[in-house]
C-alpha cells in the first residue's frame, strides 16, 4: 500500500473506537513458471498486495478484549476505508478473551537484512534443475509449477511498532509419472523453500522417480503384527511437529500440553533425547524474517535440551497469558539428538515407508496413522516392495524408545535428522501371511 494510503488508514484507525490496531502490508513480487515434461510451456510476472487490518475493543470491565481482523482493498479509499473499519470494529465486540496487549518497539535492534536473492536467479535454478535430470520413458516428469517470490512485509501498530522484512519464498509442484506395459501412476511432490536447493531438489526427484517404478511392482503388504518403522522422507515432519506443538504458547494455555519447563517428556532412557531450537534463519528456508507475523523480534532460542523443555513460544496473547518474557513465534525449528549413523539404524527387521496416502499425527492425542502406498519391508535379510495396509502408534509410547540418526535433512523450515526409527509400530496388512 502507496505510504499516503497507510498514513490516510493510520489516521481513521487513530480516530476510530478502536483500543489498539495492527496493519500488515504485504508485498508480492515474483515469476511463475508453468513446464509440460522438461519444456518451459509458459510464464507471467506477478506483483500483488495484500492490506491485513486487525481491531481491538475493549470489554466493558476493562478485564477483557475482542478482535476481528480482514483483508482491505490497498486502493480503498477514504469512505471504504471507514466503512471496513466500522465492520470489523462491530465484529470485534462478539468473543471477547482476557486483556493483553500488542507487540512494542523491540528495545534491541535486529540485525539487518541479508541481501534477498534476486527473482530470475532462483528462478534459473529451478529451471535448470527441472530440465536436466535424468529421466526414461518408464519414470519422468509429467508437469511442474514452479513461484518464485520476493516478499516485502510491513508491521504497523497502536504501540508505535513499525518494521519490514524482506525475503524469498518459492514453491515447485512437481507431477512425476512411472509406467510399465500395463499400469501408469501418478506421484505428487510440492517443495517449498526460500531459494532454490538444486541439489536436494534433484536428489527427492530423482528418488520420486525410482519410488514410482517400485510401486509399479510392490506387494501387497503382509500382516506382521508390529515391527519398527522407518521414516526417511519429508513425512517425518509430522513426528517432530507433534513435539513442536507440545511447546506452542496456545497449547499449553488451552491445557493440550502437559508439558513443564525443568521436566522431562518421558522417564525412560532408552530412547534418543531430543533437543530444539527455534533458529532465526536456517539456510534456504522460507521462514528467515528477522520478526514474527506479530512483528516480535526473532533469535535463536532453545526450547528444548536432552527432551526437558526449557522455553515455550508463540503468539503475542498466549505467550502473555503464560506470562512469558522473551517469546515470539517460531518460524525455523531445528531438532537435534542422533547420536547413531543413520546405516546403523537401517539394521534388523524394519519397515521403511517412503510413500504414504496419508500420514498424520494428532497434535492432542499423539495418535499416529498412515496408510501405506509404498514401503520396503526388511525381514530375514529379505527385501520386500510393499504397497497396502497402515500403520498405527502413539507418541506417548514411541518417544521412550525413539531413535534419530545424527544426519540431517531439511526441509524448508524445518531441520530434522534424516532418519527417525519408531519401535514396535502396529502394522495392518494387505492381506493375511501365509
Amino acid at each position: 500500500m502507496k505510504q499516503d494510503k497507510i498514513d490516510n488508514l493510520i489516521s481513521l484507525l487513530k480516530a476510530s473506537r478502536a483500543s489498539a490496531w495492527e496493519i500488515t502490508d504485504t508485498t508480492e513480487t515474483g515469476w511463475e513458471f508453468y513446464l509440460i515434461g522438461d519444456k518451459l510451456d509458459q510464464h507471467r510476472v506477478r506483483d500483488v498486495n495484500h492490506v491485513h487490518l486487525r481491531v481491538f475493543t475493549k470489554g466493558e470491565d476493562e478485564g477483557t478484549i475482542g478482535s476481528a481482523e480482514g483483508e482491505i482493498s490497498p486502493t480503498a479509499d477514504t469512505a471504504e476505508l471507514t466503512k471496513s473499519i466500522n465492520t470489523l470494529l462491530d465484529a470485534s465486540g462478539y468473543a471477547l478473551n482476557p486483556a493483553w496487549t500488542l507487540n512494542q518497539p523491540a528495545q534491541h535492534t535486529a540485525e539487518s537484512d541479508a541481501p534477498c536473492p534476486e527473482v530470475d536467479k532462483v528462478s534459473a535454478d529451478y529451471l535448470h534443475t527441472l530440465t536436466n535430470l535424468s529421466q526414461d520413458e518408464h519414470a519422468y516428469i509429467n508437469s511442474s509449477e514452479v513461484f518464485v517470490t520476493k516478499v516485502t512485509k510491513r508491521i504497523i501498530n497502536s504501540e508505535g511498532l513499525d518494521v519490514t522484512d524482506t525475503y524469498p519464498s518459492s514453491m515447485a509442484e512437481v507431477i512425476v509419472n512411472a509406467k510399465d506395459q500395463e499400469h501408469e501412476i501418478e506421484l505428487y511432490r510440492m517443495f517449498t523453500s526460500g531459494t532454490c536447493d538444486t541439489a536436494d531438489l534433484e536428489s527427492r526427484l530423482s528418488k520420486a522417480m525410482r519410488y514410482g517404478k517400485d510401486k509399479l511392482i510392490a506387494k501387497p503388504t503382509p500382516g506382521v503384527g508390529s515391527i519398527d518403522l522407518i521414516l526417511s522422507t519429508e513425512d517425518a515432519f509430522q513426528i517432530f511437529y507433534w513435539y513442536a506443538a507440545h511447546l506452542n504458547a496456545a497449547y499449553k494455555y488451552m491445557g493440550y500440553s502437559d508439558w513443564n519447563i525443568g521436566q522431562p517428556i518421558t522417564e525412560s532412557d532408552d530412547g534418543d533425547k531430543l533437543t530444539i531450537i527455534a533458529r532465526s534463519s536456517l539456510p534456504n528456508s522460507s521462514r528467515n524474517c528477522r520478526f514474527d507475523s506479530e512483528g516480535a523480534y526473532t533469535h535463536d532460542l532453545t526450547l528444548m535440551k536432552d527432551n526437558t523443555p526449557a522455553a515455550f513460544y508463540g503468539t503475542r496473547q498466549f505467550s502473555q497469558y503464560l506470562g512469558l518474557k522473551d517469546s515470539f513465534n517460531a518460524g525455523n525449528l531445528e531438532f537435534t539428538g542422533g547420536i547413531r549413523a543413520s546405516e546403523s539404524l537401517l539394521e534388523g527387521d524394519y519397515l521403511e515407508v517412503v510413500e504414504f496416502s496419508s500420514f498424520e499425527v494428532d497434535d492432542v492425542s499423539g495418535d499416529l496413522a498412515g496408510e501405506i502406498r509404498l514401503g520396503y519391508l526388511h525381514r530375514q535379510n529379505q527385501v520386500t516392495i510393499v504397497s497396502g495396509g497402515s500403520v498405527s502408534g502413539n507418541m506417548a509410547d514411541l518417544i521412550k524408545t525413539i531413535r534419530f540418526s545424527h544426519e540431517m535433512a531439511q526441509y524448508d523450515n524445518y531441520l530434522i535428522p534424516s532418519v527417525t526409527r519408531l519401535r514396535n509400530v502396529s502394522i495392518a496388512g494387505g492381506q493375511l501371511d501365509t
